[in-house]
């Protein structure tokens, strides 16, 4: 398969994009500088290979009410292959789980939990130890106050 090579209007699209998914086709195009259809066009094909996954809000969870947002590291029991499937197959059932990624170092997985409170944040990791998820131990790290939460530069991904 040959990867989709990108210029720097396709570049241009995707760093808009990601950070105003909302904005009009024709505002779009007019700021890569290109017509509206040639725009839609690069558009589509960015979605057709995956590039573009989806579209969504970026909702203020403190005006929805009380809430805490939690890191968490995992280390697993074993470090089988089925250890690892069986722990991302329990992990991707479980909705407060918004992000979890395996990582190098010291630890297996960093997840991002958001729950209405600590007691169902708790709820939530007895539940993860008493499955058959094979969790060893994990380090719970609440976040205080949100610093910075964007995502990527494109330009500095392009190569």
């Amino acid at each position: 398969m040959n990867p989709l090579r990108l210029d720097d209007r396709d570049i241009a699209i995707l760093a808009i994009l990601s950070r105003e998914g909302r904005i009009s086709k024709t505002d779009l195009a007019a700021r890569v500088n290109l017509s509206p259809t040639p725009c839609w066009e690069r558009m589509k094909r960015l979605e057709q290979a995956g590039l573009i996954r989806g579209y969504r809000a970026d909702i203020d969870l403190t005006g929805l009410g009380p809430h805490v947002s939690v890191f968490v590291t995992v280390e697993l029991d074993s470090h089988r292959t089925e250890s690892f499937q069986i722990f991302e197959r329990t992990v991707a059932r479980m909705d407060e789980i918004t992000g979890c990624w395996g990582i190098g170092g010291g630890y297996d997985y960093l997840m991002q939990v958001v729950a209405p409170d600590i007691a169902a944040f708790q709820s939530l990791m007895d539940g993860l130890l008493e499955s058959r998820a094979g969790v060893r131990r994990y380090f719970s790290y609440i976040v205080t106050k949100p610093v910075k939460d964007l995502p990527p530069a494109m330009a500095l991904l392009a190569v």
